[in-house]
């Protein structure tokens, strides 16, 4: 997929665990696991905010898009 995801490195900038991130935004550890990953095929925008709010970032902060060559 095009789009990466930079959750992580993110969480690491900030020194945040996965599981703080999902207390403090009130999603499942699950659901940030797929985000975090790359193998989400949506995210909310409310979602978006709330995650970008807990990390002090913007959008395009987390995320990434990757021309395919070819």
């Amino acid at each position: 997929m095009p789009i990466i995801t930079n959750l992580d490195v993110m969480l690491a900038k900030r020194k945040m665990s996965l599981t703080e991130l999902a207390e403090r935004v009130g999603i499942t550890i699950a659901n940030l696991s797929i985000l975090k990953s790359g193998k989400a095929r949506a995210i909310r925008f409310s979602t978006l905010e709330l995650i970008c709010e807990e990390l002090d970032c913007q959008p395009g902060d987390l995320f990434e898009f990757v021309k395919k060559e070819g």
